[in-house]
C-alpha cells in the first residue's frame, strides 16, 4: 500500500540511505554546501553502530554499545561541521598480564616514559625490547603522519603513496610483507610480540603471516589514526558523536527521518528513485544523487545486482557494569591504571596463533583472546553521579578469533560457552572473580551483555557481523576504485559506508569523501 510522505521537496539533490555516522557526515557537508538532503534511516534512531544506550534495566549507565573508541576521525571533520564533540587521551596505552616463573607480572605501556621502561625491564630482564619498541613505533608514527592526511583527499596511486611514505623498510613492513615478519624481526619476547600483533587482528580474522595481507591492512588503519595512532575516548560516549552529527546536519538544513527502510534504488545514471518502507506502507522519493551508508552487500541488494563475496566478522563484544574494579594478582600495578588503557587477555604471540588455528579448524579457541578497557575511568560522565560516587565502573571487552561460522549451529549456547571461557581467561589474572564485581540491574540480574557476529548482523545488518562491512583495503587507487574510493558502476550512486575504500572504524571519512565526490572537489 503506498504511503504519502510530507517531505519538503519532490526531488532532492541527495538522498542518503542510512543514518549511521558516515551518512550523517555526508548529510552535514552536503547541506552546508547548499544541497537539499534527505536521510532515510531504517531504525528508530540515528547512529548505526556508533550509539550510546542504557542496556541494563533501571541502571543509569550510558554505554557505547557497539563501537567504542575513536582514532580515525579527522579533526578537520569536527572543525568543518562545528561539532560539539570532544575526545580524551588515555594516560595508559595498555596493560598485559602474564605469569613468568610462577609469578604474576605484566607489561604496562604508558603512565610516563620511566614507568614504561621499568615495566619492559621487569618483564623481559633487559632494556632491549623497550629500545626495539621505540624504534618500531617511531616508524609507524612517521608513516601515520604521512598517510593519514591522504585519507580525506582523492585516492593516491600506489606509487604516490609509496613515495609519500618515503622509507622503503617501512613500506615493506606495512604494505608488502605479512606483518608477522616485522613483528618477529623486531621483537623477541612472546608477550611483546602479541601486544604489537593485536592491532592487526581487531575486527579481522587472520594469521600473522596471512599471504593476503588482510592483517596488514587492519594494522595500518589502527596505527595511522589522527596521524599518531592514538585511540581516544569519546566524551559522553559514542552516541555523543552521532548526536552532534545529526544536530549539525539538521542545522544545515538536512532532513532526517527514522523508521524508513530503503528497499530499492532505481537509477538511469542521471536521476534516481529510492523506494522505502515504513510501518504504514511503501513510498518513493526522487534524487539526483543517492549515497548508501550501508554495506556493499546491501548496496547490491538495493540495486538488484549480484552481491560481492560474503563477509564474515570474528569478534565478541561484551559490555559490563561493575560495582568496583577487580583486584589484580600483579600487585605492582594499580587496577585503575591497568584498566584505563587496553587490558590484553590471552594475547601472547603464541596464544594468538593457537586461537586462530583452533577457530580456523571450526572450534572455539580454548583460551579466547580479548581486550578490555574502562571508559568511565577517563570519562565518568557516562555514569549517573551517584554511581560515580559509589565507585561504579564500565568495562568493554572485545574478543578476537571467533568467526561467525562458529555460531551458526547453536548460536545461544555457543555464545554462552565463549563468554564463560573468555571471562575465565580474565579471572586467571584477577585476585577475585569478575562475577563478584558485577553490578545488578533492577531485576537483580548481573549487568553484562555479550554480542557475537550473528547478533551484530541481526541488530545492525553488518554482513556476517563484520565490523568493517568487508575486509579493509589499502588506501590507494587500483583498477577497481574511482577517484574517491566511493564510486559505483552508476554515476549517481555512491557508497559512503565502512565498505568504501578507506572505510572502517569510526572515522566519518567515507561520508566526507562521498560528499566531496558529489560536490566535485
Amino acid at each position: 500500500m503506498p504511503v504519502a510522505e510530507a517531505f519538503s521537496r519532490p526531488v532532492y539533490d541527495a538522498v542518503i540511505v542510512g543514518g549511521g555516522h558516515n551518512g550523517l557526515v555526508a548529510a552535514a557537508y552536503l547541506a552546508r554546501a547548499g544541497r537539499s538532503v534527505l536521510v532515510l534511516e531504517r531504525l528508530g534512531n540515528t547512529g548505526g553502530a556508533a550509539v550510546s544506550t542504557r542496556p541494563f534495566a533501571g541502571v543509569d549507565a550510558r554505554l557505547s554499545r557497539y563501537s567504542y573508541l575513536v582514532s580515525l576521525l579527522p579533526d578537520a571533520i569536527v572543525h568543518d561541521l562545528g561539532l560539539r564533540f570532544a575526545v580524551r587521551k588515555r594516560t595508559v596505552s595498555s596493560y598485559t598480564p602474564t605469569v613468568r616463573g610462577g609469578r604474576p607480572t605484566g607489561l604496562l605501556v604508558g603512565g610516563g616514559t620511566d614507568r614504561t621502561r621499568e615495566s619492559f625491564e621487569r618483564l623481559t630482564g633487559s632494556d632491549r625490547e623497550y629500545a626495539s619498541w621505540l624504534r618500531f613505533y617511531e616508524r609507524t608514527r612517521q608513516a601515520a603522519e604521512r598517510v593519514f592526511p591522504t585519507l580525506t583527499g582523492p585516492l593516491p596511486t600506489r606509487e604516490e603513496l609509496r613515495a609519500r611514505v618515503g622509507d622503503e623498510e617501512t613500506w615493506r613492513m606495512l604494505f608488502e610483507e605479512p606483518i608477522g615478519v616485522a613483528v618477529e624481526e623486531n621483537f623477541d619476547d612472546d608477550l611483546v610480540r602479541g601486544v604489537v600483533l593485536t592491532d592487526a587482528l581487531i575486527g579481522t580474522f587472520a594469521d600473522a603471516h596471512d599471504p593476503s595481507l588482510v592483517q596488514n591492512r587492519c594494522f595500518l588503519y589502527h596505527v595511522v589514526g589522527g596521524g599518531t595512532g592514538d585511540w581516544d575516548v569519546p566524551v559522553g560516549g559514542m552516541g555523543a558523536l552521532t548526536d552532534a552529527l545529526a544536530d549539525a546536519a539538521r542545522a544545515a538544513g538536512a532532513e532526517i527521518v527514522t523508521g524508513h527502510e530503503a528497499i530499492r534504488i532505481d537509477t538511469d545514471g542521471d536521476a534516481a528513485e529510492v523506494v522505502f518502507r515504513t510501518e504504514d506502507g511503501e513510498g518513493t522519493v526522487a534524487a539526483r544523487k543517492v549515497l548508501v551508508n550501508a554495506s556493499p552487500q546491501a548496496l547490491s541488494a538495493l540495486l538488484g545486482e549480484e552481491p560481492p563475496a560474503p563477509a564474515e566478522g570474528a569478534q565478541l563484544k561484551v559490555n559490563m557494569l561493575l560495582r568496583r574494579l577487580p583486584r589484580l594478582r600483579d600487585r605492582a600495578v594499580d587496577p585503575r591504571q591497568a584498566f584505563s588503557g587496553t587490558f590484553h587477555i590471552a594475547e601472547g604471540y603464541g596464544q594468538l596463533a593457537t586461537a586462530y588455528a583452533q577457530a580456523a579448524a571450526g572450534r572455539l579457541p580454548e583460551a579466547p583472546p580479548s581486550e578490555i578497557y574502562c571508559h568511565s575511568l577517563t570519562d565518568p560522565s557516562i555514569l549517573a553521579p551517584e554511581l560515580v560516587a559509589q565507585g561504579y565502573q564500565t568495562l568493554t571487552l572485545f574478543g578476537l578469533h571467533t568467526p561467525a561460522r562458529l555460531f551458526t549451529d547453536a548460536p545461544d549456547a555457543t555464545r554462552d560457552a565463549l563468554l564463560k571461557a573468555t571471562l575465565a581467561e580474565l579471572d586467571a589474572h584477577l585476585d577475585e572473580p569478575i562475577a563478584d564485581c558485577l553490578a545488578l540491574d533492577e531485576a537483580g540480574q548481573p549487568c553484562i551483555e555479550a554480542k557475537t557476529p550473528l547478533d551484530l548482523e541481526r541488530d545492525l545488518r553488518l554482513p556476517g557481523g563484520h565490523i568493517f562491512h568487508r575486509d579493509l583495503a589499502f588506501p590507494y587507487a587500483d583498477d577497481s576504485t574511482g577517484r574517491w574510493g566511493v564510486e559505483t558502476a552508476h554515476p549517481n550512486v555512491l557508497l559512503c559506508g565502512a565498505g568504501a575504500v578507506r572505510g572502517g572504524g569510526v572515522s566519518g571519512i567515507p561520508g566526507h569523501n562521498a560528499a566531496m565526490a558529489v560536490l566535485g572537489r
